[in-house]
C-alpha cells in the first residue's frame, strides 16, 4: 500500500511537468527466445507527452535511469566499476544487467572495455573488474561517484592520485575484502566485486558517500516525434570487437548481441547473445547511444596503445529508444555535468526511463543505413 501511494505521488509529480508531443509506431520484430528479468516495468507514464526533467532531489525518482525507486537507494554516491570485455573466452560478465548506465569504449589493438555505472541498485556480484583507463576520470566526475577498478599503468595512476576524487579510488587490498575478493572457477582468478559490502569499506576509510546532485538528464516514456526506424543496430570498434542491438517492440527494449569470432570484413562477422553470467538471461537496455568523442593517442607503438577520450564539450550522437532514431548533439560542459542530449534547435533530447549503453566512437566514424530500419557504425579516428 505505500509503494502504491508513492507512485500515485510519483505520478501526480510528473503530470505536473507534462505537456504533450506526438507519438510514432513501434515496429514489430522477432522477440529474442531468451528474456531478461523484468525492471522496473511498473514505471509511472506521464499522461501527456511532454519531456520532462527529473531533478535529482526528489527522493523517488532515480536520476541516472528516469524511474521510480526507494528514496533510500539513492541516498548515497553512484559506484563506477571497471568491467573486462575482451578476451571473449572470459564471457559472460557478472553483474553488468544491474548497471544503470555502461560506457563502452575502445582501450587498445581493436578490444574495449566497460565502464558500468550503479546507483539504483548495487548487486552482489559484478565483474571481472579490470583496470583504469584516462577516460574514466571523466565519468567519475561526472556522476560524482566512487571508482572501483584493478588496477592502473603508473601515469595514469598518478593521475589518478592527484584528482579530485583521489579519496573515492577502491583498488583490491587487505582492507578491502569481502566487498572485493578473488573468485576461481575453472582455473581462472576473477576479481568481482559485491557491492551490497561496499558501505563496510568507505566507512573504515571515511570516504564521503553522501547524495549528490545528478540532475541533467532529460526522460520521456512517450515517444519523440522525428525519429527514424532503427530496429536494428550494428556498432563495430574492430574486427575483434563488434555488437549488435535489436529492437524487440514486445519489451520495447534493445537486445544485445556481441562478435563470436574475429572478422576482418563485415561479411564474416558471427554474432551470439550476450549474457549476464549471475541471471542467465541476455543483455537488454532501454536506450542505445552511439556517440562520437575525439580520441587523443598517448601512445601507440607496435607494442603499446593508451587514448585518452574527450567528454567535454559537444558532440554527434545517435538515440536509440523505441525502435526509432534520433540524430542529435551530446553535451558535457563541465566536469561535473552529467552527459545530457539535445536537439539541434536547442531543446532536450528525452532518454527513455530505464537502463542506457553508451557505444564511445572516434569522431570520424562511419555511419549508415544498410536498409530501412539497420544502422550501422563502424569506429574510426582521424
Amino acid at each position: 500500500m505505500i509503494y502504491e501511494i508513492r507512485l500515485i505521488l510519483v505520478a501526480f509529480v510528473i503530470l505536473l511537468l507534462a505537456g504533450c508531443n506526438p507519438s510514432s509506431t513501434l515496429l514489430p520484430t522477432v522477440t529474442p527466445k531468451i528474456q531478461p528479468e523484468v525492471w522496473l516495468t511498473s514505471t509511472v507514464t506521464p499522461t501527456s507527452t511532454k519531456e520532462f526533467t527529473v531533478d535529482a532531489k526528489e527522493p523517488s525518482i532515480n536520476p541516472l535511469t528516469g524511474l521510480p525507486v526507494e528514496p533510500r537507494d539513492l541516498e548515497r554516491r553512484p559506484v563506477v566499476v571497471k568491467v573486462q570485455n575482451m578476451p571473449r573466452s572470459d564471457r559472460p560478465q557478472w553483474g553488468v544487467s544491474d548497471a544503470d548506465l555502461v560506457y563502452e569504449y575502445l582501450i587498445e589493438f581493436g578490444d574495449t572495455r566497460f565502464a558500468a555505472v550503479y546507483y539504483g541498485r548495487l548487486p552482489e556480484k559484478v565483474g571481472p573488474i579490470r583496470s583504469a583507463r584516462h577516460v574514466d576520470i571523466q565519468i567519475v566526475q561526472a556522476y560524482k561517484a566512487i571508482l572501483v577498478f584493478g588496477g592502473a599503468y603508473q601515469d595514469l595512476f598518478n593521475l589518478l592520485l592527484e584528482s579530485d576524487f583521489k579519496d573515492r579510488l577502491i583498488r583490491e587490498g587487505p582492507n578491502t575484502a569481502p566487498a572485493l575478493y578473488r573468485y576461481d572457477p575453472e582455473g581462472h582468478n576473477y576479481l568481482l566485486a559485491n557491492l551490497t559490502l561496499l558501505d563496510e569499506v568507505l566507512e573504515k576509510y571515511g570516504i564521503d558517500n553522501s547524495l549528490q546532485p545528478l540532475d541533467g538528464m532529460v526522460f520521456a516514456s512517450e515517444i519523440p516525434e522525428g525519429g527514424e526506424d532503427a530496429h536494428q543496430v550494428y556498432v563495430r570498434f574492430s574486427g575483434s570487437v563488434y555488437n549488435r542491438w535489436d529492437y524487440d517492440a514486445v519489451s520495447g527494449r534493445y537486445w544485445r548481441y556481441s562478435d563470436a569470432t574475429n572478422a576482418m570484413k563485415i561479411a564474416d562477422e558471427k554474432y551470439k547473445p550476450l549474457f549476464d553470467r549471475v541471471t542467465e538471461q541476455q543483455i537488454a537496455v532501454d536506450n542505445v547511444i552511439v556517440l562520437m568523442a575525439e580520441y587523443i593517442p598517448l601512445i601507440q607503438t607496435s607494442e603499446a596503445e593508451v587514448f585518452d577520450i574527450q567528454l567535454t564539450g559537444s558532440g554527434e550522437v545517435y538515440l536509440f529508444r523505441d525502435g526509432q532514431c534520433y540524430q542529435a548533439r551530446w553535451k558535457r560542459n563541465r566536469s561535473e555535468e552529467v552527459l545530457s542530449l539535445w536537439r539541434e534547435d536547442g531543446r532536450p533530447l528525452p532518454f527513455h526511463p530505464g537502463q542506457t549503453w553508451f557505444e564511445v566512437l572516434g569522431r570520424s566514424s562511419k555511419v549508415w543505413q544498410e536498409e530501412d530500419g539497420i544502422w550501422r557504425f563502424e569506429f574510426w579516428m582521424p
